[in-house]
């Protein structure tokens, strides 16, 4: 700690603890958000590997899944809003096709 407080009090590196270019990104930013649409893709297998080394030929026991969960998130209010247009619009198909019935007894 005592090396990063010499480099930070150095006057030409002092900068860098004010710009926002090197500030740690927020926890809510880190994962990118997906809507439902894609929330298959952290259960189903297609999606899993199991890996049984590292890049470096260590033994590990980690799958791909984990990295899915560490890097997306389920979007909450994308989900809500995708759901409440859907039923919109299966309200909409649902009066065009009891106006169709009238239309076609009209011809």
């Amino acid at each position: 700690m005592s090396s990063q407080e010499e480099i930070l009090s150095d006057g030409r590196f002092s900068r860098v603890a004010r710009d926002p270019r090197f500030w740690e990104m927020p926890e809510k930013e880190r994962k990118v958000k997906i809507d439902k649409r894609f929330r298959a893709m952290f259960h189903d297998k297609k999606f899993k590997l199991k890996y049984t080394v590292d890049k470096r030929g260590r033994p590990v026991n980690y799958t791909s899944t984990e990295d899915l969960k560490k890097f997306y998130a389920l979007s909450e209010s994308d989900s809500d809003l995708s759901g409440s247009d859907s039923t919109e619009q299966t309200e909409k198909k649902k009066k065009k096709k009891k106006a169709k019935p009238k239309g076609e007894a009209d011809s």
